[in-house]
C-alpha cells in the first residue's frame, strides 16, 4: 500500500507546483486632491445661471446661449485684460472679475499650459504695482552713505532702529574690529611707544587665550613685502615625545580697515578640508599708528579652545611668523656672523615654498625651527 500511495503523493506535489499563479492587476489612479477640492466644476455655475443667461439671450434675439457668448467674446476678454492690470484688492468698475482657477484665458496664446489655481487668486503679482520706500529693506533715498541696514520682516515699521548709528567699518560684521572700535584713536595717537605697549598689554591681560605685541613699523613693513609674495607657508611646532606637527598659515589683508590677518590651521586639518578648515589661532595686526608718535603696529591674536592648540604653542608659531617673515627688515645691515646667515637662510626658504622650488625641504624647515628654539 505504501508502494501505490508514494507515486500519488509525488505527483500531486508536483502538479501544485506547476500550478500557474494568477496575478492580479490593479488599476488604481492617483488624484491631486488639491485640484479637485479647488477648482469649480464648470457645468454647475452654468447650471446655476442657465435660466437667467436664456432670458438674456431670448431679450437680445440670440437662438442659443451659445450665440451669446459668441457675441460677448471680446467684451469679456477686454475686461479680463483690464482687471489684470488693475492693482490687487482693487475691484473693476464693471464689477466682472478676472477668470477663477481652472478656466481658460482667451488671451493666452495657443498652446500654453494651463496651470489650476484656487479660488480669488490674484491674476497679477501681488508686489508689482508697489509704490516705492513701501520696502521696509530698500534703503532710504536721504540715508547718508555707509549706513548700516537691517534686513526687517513684512509688516516691521520703515524707519531703522539704529538709524542714527554709525558703522565705523564693514569689517565689523565679519568678525574682525577695526582699531577705532577697540582704543579712542584721538587719544591714543600722541601716546609714545613705551605707554602705548603697556597699555595694549594691559587691555589684553585678562584672558590667557589671548596674544598681543607692538611691532616696531620697519619691521612690520618688512613682514607684509614678504607676505605679498608668500601670502601661505607652514612651520612646525615641536612636541618632545611626537616629533613636529606641522601647521598651515596664511595672510589676508583688508585695507579698509587698514588691518592684516594671519590664519593658523593645522595643516593635517587644510589638507582634508582645504578652504573649510577652522583656524586655530587668528592673528591680526593693526596698522593705524604705524605713521604716528609710537609707529608701531598693534597686534591682537586669539587662540580658540578644543582645536589642538595651547596658548604657548600659539606664541611660538607667532614668533616663528615674525622670524621667517621679518628676520631680514631694514634693520638687518646690524646683523652679523651667525644671526644674518640664518636670516637668510630662512628668506631662502620662504621663497623656495613660495615658488614651488624642489630645494624647500621639511628637513631644512625642522633645523631651522630648532636653531631658533
Amino acid at each position: 500500500m505504501a508502494s501505490l500511495r508514494l507515486p500519488s503523493l509525488r505527483h500531486l506535489t508536483l502538479r501544485t507546483r506547476l500550478t500557474p499563479v494568477n496575478s492580479q492587476r490593479r488599476w488604481a489612479q492617483v488624484h491631486d486632491i488639491r485640484f479637485l477640492a479647488t477648482t469649480p466644476r464648470q457645468h454647475l455655475i452654468l447650471d446655476k445661471y442657465r435660466s437667467k443667461l436664456e432670458e438674456r439671450a431670448r431679450a437680445e434675439g440670440h437662438a442659443s446661449l451659445e450665440d451669446l457668448k459668441a457675441a460677448y467674446a471680446d467684451k469679456i476678454a477686454e475686461q479680463w485684460r483690464r482687471d489684470a492690470a488693475a492693482p490687487p484688492g482693487v475691484p473693476s468698475q464693471s464689477g466682472v472679475k478676472a477668470p477663477p482657477g481652472g478656466q481658460i484665458d482667451p488671451n493666452k496664446p495657443h498652446g500654453a499650459p494651463d496651470i489650476p489655481q484656487a479660488p480669488d487668486t490674484p491674476v497679477k503679482q501681488p508686489n508689482a504695482d508697489r509704490q516705492p520706500n513701501t520696502d521696509p529693506n530698500a534703503p532710504s533715498p536721504s540715508a547718508p552713505e555707509g549706513e548700516l541696514r537691517i534686513p526687517q520682516a513684512p509688516g516691521t515699521p520703515v524707519k531703522q532702529p539704529n538709524a542714527d548709528h554709525k558703522a565705523s567699518s564693514t569689517n565689523s560684521t565679519k568678525g574682525v574690529k577695526s582699531l577705532d572700535e577697540i582704543l579712542d584713536l584721538e587719544k591714543v595717537r600722541i601716546l609714545p611707544e613705551k605707554e602705548l605697549t603697556a597699555i595694549w598689554r594691559v587691555r589684553h591681560a585678562s584672558s590667557p587665550n589671548t596674544l598681543c605685541a607692538a611691532i616696531p613699523a620697519s619691521t612690520y613693513r618688512a613682514m607684509e613685502e614678504s607676505a605679498l609674495m608668500a601670502p601661505q607657508f607652514v612651520l612646525p611646532v615641536p612636541h618632545p615625545e611626537q616629533g613636529a606637527e606641522m601647521h598651515f598659515l596664511q595672510w589676508t589683508f583688508d585695507a579698509e580697515t587698514r588691518t592684516s590677518t594671519v590664519l593658523f590651521t593645522q595643516l593635517a586639518e587644510y589638507k582634508v578640508r582645504g578652504e573649510f578648515a577652522q583656524p586655530h589661532t587668528t592673528v591680526t595686526h593693526h596698522l593705524d599708528l604705524m605713521d604716528e608718535t609710537a609707529g608701531v603696529a598693534l597686534m591682537q591674536g586669539q587662540v580658540v579652545d578644543g582645536r589642538g592648540v595651547n596658548p604657548e604653542q600659539a606664541k611660538w608659531l607667532v614668533m616663528c611668523l615674525q622670524k621667517f617673515y621679518g628676520g631680514w627688515d631694514t634693520a638687518s645691515g646690524e646683523l652679523t656672523g651667525e644671526r644674518k646667515q640664518r636670516a637668510e637662510e630662512r628668506k631662502k626658504l620662504l621663497q623656495w615654498f613660495a615658488t614651488g622650488n624642489e630645494q624647500f625641504t621639511v628637513e631644512k624647515l625642522l633645523d631651522e625651527a630648532e636653531r631658533m628654539g
